[in-house]
């Protein structure tokens, strides 16, 4: 959509309280892309010092719906998705990188892949992720 741009993805994210409380932000936006990032922190983990899978869920989520806007518009929502653990996420920062495998006028199917990036800047995959995004 040529009247989507990374700065209307990112006023569209910070209007989401949730994605505020999280501290997330959209990096990378278009050409049937885009990627979420937020910092690892402490409130974000569960009891063995891992990020939470409900934050890893919530990354893969907002990715994939901002990379079937690329492809649909803005006025999208997720019509489902699934995601698979790989291992557990540790690091300093997440990044999800979803884009749209195919896109009809109503819908996108698009993956994401889910990476923590430690202090030296090391990337891991820690999961994958696919979902089905609607028009509305």
């Amino acid at each position: 959509m040529a009247d989507l741009t990374l700065e209307v993805a990112q006023k569209l994210l910070a209007a989401q309280p949730f994605s505020a409380l999280l501290g997330a932000r959209v990096t990378a936006f278009g050409d049937g892309g885009a990627t979420l990032e937020l910092d690892i922190r402490p409130d974000l983990q569960q009891q063995n010092g891992f990020l939470h899978g409900g934050v890893l869920s919530y990354a893969a989520d907002n990715a994939l719906t901002f990379a079937g806007g690329t492809a649909l518009g803005p006025d999208v929502l997720t019509g489902g998705f699934t995601i698979s653990y790989l291992r557990p996420a540790q690091g300093t920062m997440l990044r999800a990188e979803a884009k749209v495998a195919y896109a009809s006028r109503r819908q996108a199917t698009c993956t994401c892949e889910l990476t923590t990036l430690d202090d030296a800047g090391t990337s891991t995959l820690c999961a994958i992720a696919q979902g089905t995004i609607i028009a509305r």
